[in-house]
C-alpha cells in the first residue's frame, strides 16, 4: 500500500509552493489582494489531490481483496488450526469485496456518473465472481460459508448485468453522438463502429437484451446512410463538373449501400427512387444531340472527386 503521509505531505507541498509562486507573480504585476487567487488555487490543487487519492485507492483496496480471496486457496501443509484461521479470513476478503462492490455500485448509480464508472464496477464483479468460484470449487470452505457465497453471487451477478448494461447504453450514446458532430465521413463511421463494438461486448454476454438489439441496428442504419450521402455528395460534385459518367458510378455506390437490409424499408424506396431520378437525368445529358458534352475526368487529375 502507497504511503499516506508522504502523500499527504507531498500534496501539501505543491499547494504551499503554487500559493507562495502564484502570490509573487500577483505581488510583482500590482494586485491588491495577491493572497486571495493564490490561496484559491492552492486550496483547489489540495481538494483534488485528496479527491483522486479517495477514489484511486478505494478501487485499489477493492482489486487487492479479491486478489488475496483468490491466493487464499493455495494449498498448505499448516495445521488444521491454520488453515481454519485462512478460511476463515479469505471469506472475510470476500465479504469485505462485496460490501465494497456495493459502494461503488452505489456510487456509479448516482445522476451524473459517467459509463467508465459502470465499466469498472462491472469489472470488479467479474473479478469477484472469478475469486468466489475458485474458493467454492476448491471446497475450502464449509457449508454455511459456501451458501454465503452463492447468495453474494447472486448478488454480485445481478449488479454485472446492471452496470456493464448501463455502460454499453451510456458509452454507445456518448461515442453516437460524437459520430454525428464530426465533419469526415471516415471519423463518423469511425466512431460509430466503436459504438457498435460497445453494444456487442455487451450482446455477447447478455444476447437477450433488446433495447442493445434495437440500439445497434439504428447505429448500423447511421453508418449506412453516412456511406449513401458520402457518395450522393460525390455523385454531385461529379455531376457539377461534367463529369457524368462517373457521377452515374458514385450514384450507384449509393444504392449499393441503401439497398441493404439494415436500411428501412421506406428509407430505401425513397432513396432509390430519388437516385434512380438523377441517374436517369445524366443518361439523357450523355445522349448524342442533347447539347451537353461529357468532360474527361483525367483532366482535372486523379481522385479530384474526392
Amino acid at each position: 500500500m502507497p504511503s499516506s503521509i508522504g502523500y499527504f505531505v507531498l500534496a501539501i507541498l505543491i499547494a504551499v509552493g503554487l500559493f507562495f509562486g502564484l502570490w509573487w507573480i500577483l505581488v510583482s504585476g500590482g494586485d491588491e489582494a495577491p493572497w486571495l487567487p493564490a490561496g484559491l488555487a492552492a486550496s483547489v490543487v489540495l481538494l483534488v489531490a485528496l479527491s483522486a487519492r479517495e477514489v484511486v485507492m478505494r478501487r485499489a483496496w477493492t482489486r487487492y481483496l479479491l486478489e488475496n480471496g483468490i491466493s487464499q486457496n493455495r494449498p498448505s501443509r499448516s495445521r488444521p488450526s491454520s488453515r481454519s484461521q485462512k478460511k476463515g479470513f479469505s471469506a472475510s476478503l470476500h465479504s469485505a469485496a462485496l460490501r465494497a462492490i456495493q459502494k461503488q455500485s452505489s456510487v456509479a448509480d448516482h445522476p451524473g456518473s459517467t459509463p467508465e464508472m459502470h465499466l469498472d464496477v462491472a469489472q470488479l464483479c467479474h473479478d469477484y465472481l472469478a475469486s468466489t468460484d475458485e474458493a467454492i470449487r476448491s471446497g475450502s470452505h464449509g457449508s454455511e460459508k459456501g451458501i454465503a457465497l452463492r447468495a453474494g453471487q447472486e448478488r454480485v451477478r445481478a449488479l454485472h448485468r446492471h452496470h456493464l448494461l448501463s455502460w454499453a447504453r451510456g458509452q454507445s450514446q456518448l461515442l453516437t453522438h460524437e459520430a454525428q458532430q464530426r465533419a469526415r465521413t471516415f471519423d463518423k463511421i469511425e466512431t460509430a463502429t466503436r459504438a457498435l463494438d460497445c453494444l456487442d461486448s455487451a450482446l455477447r454476454i447478455y444476447p437477450d437484451e433488446a433495447d442493445l438489439s434495437e440500439s445497434r441496428v439504428a447505429i448500423e442504419e447511421f453508418i449506412a446512410s453516412v456511406k449513401v450521402a458520402h457518395w450522393v455528395e460525390l455523385a454531385e460534385r461529379s455531376a457539377f463538373k461534367g463529369h457524368y459518367r462517373r457521377a452515374i458510378d458514385r450514384y450507384r455506390d449509393a444504392l449499393f449501400y441503401l439497398n441493404q437490409d439494415i436500411v428501412k424499408q421506406d428509407v430505401r424506396l425513397a432513396g432509390t427512387e430519388k437516385i434512380g431520378r438523377e441517374i436517369e437525368k445524366l443518361k439523357t445529358r450523355l445522349r448524342p444531340g442533347n447539347g451537353a458534352q461529357q468532360r474527361n475526368p483525367d483532366d482535372s487529375g486523379p481522385n479530384h472527386d474526392q
